[in-house]
């Protein structure tokens, strides 16, 4: 359960940082990346603290 936790707090991560490099490249509309970096952001934070401060 714990890897899971891990897995989907890296996968939050990255919704947060590769959307922005997509808009940069032209490949992604500026409005789905608010929409990834707002799920991914969301994710990252529900998740995360559950296993860093262990």
């Amino acid at each position: 359960m714990k890897t899971l936790i891990k897995i989907a707090s890296f996968v939050g991560l990255g919704m947060s940082i590769v959307p922005a490099i997509l808009v940069f490249q032209g490949t992604i509309t500026p409005e789905s990346c608010k929409s990834l970096m707002a799920i991914g952001t969301l994710l990252w934070f529900t998740t995360a603290p559950s296993w860093m401060n262990k």
